[in-house]
């Protein structure tokens, strides 16, 4: 397996976005857009074929948001999630970006504890805007 830090092909990526179920309705070109406005995002392969992103956002000096961890379920458990988000981790780091956040996917939180997030206090609680 190769991850590079490099854009995918946007019809791969596509195809890999609608492996998670979230119900958000995007086209190819607005999801190419999205990732391609990333701060750092890497590309994970198998044998050619995309098995894995994930894509950080960020001002550079202080905050930064993972976004779009996903791997093909099929390939899901063989560390490549794991392997972006140390990378993306590590990229951070080397830029002392000290406040990383994300968003869950249900039943995913276990996975982001292991590399050290914590949930937000119920004194601070996070809060999200969908648009009208």
């Amino acid at each position: 397996m190769q991850i590079v830090n490099e854009l995918p092909d946007k019809y791969e990526f596509f195809a890999l976005f609608q492996t998670t179920g979230w119900d958000l309705k995007f086209t190819v070109d607005s999801l190419f857009e999205a990732i391609s406005n990333s701060w750092y995002v890497l590309s994970a392969y198998e044998d050619g074929e995309l098995v894995g992103f994930g894509r950080v956002v960020s001002d550079g000096v202080y905050q930064a948001m993972i976004c779009d961890l996903i791997v093909l379920p099929d390939y899901q458990g063989n560390r490549i999630g794991s392997r972006i988000l140390e990378e993306l981790l590590r990229k951070c780091e080397q830029h002392s970006i000290r406040m990383v956040v994300l968003m869950s996917a249900k039943g995913k939180a276990g996975f982001y504890k292991r590399f050290g997030f914590v949930e937000r206090d119920s004194e601070a609680p996070g809060m999200i805007w969908r648009g009208r």
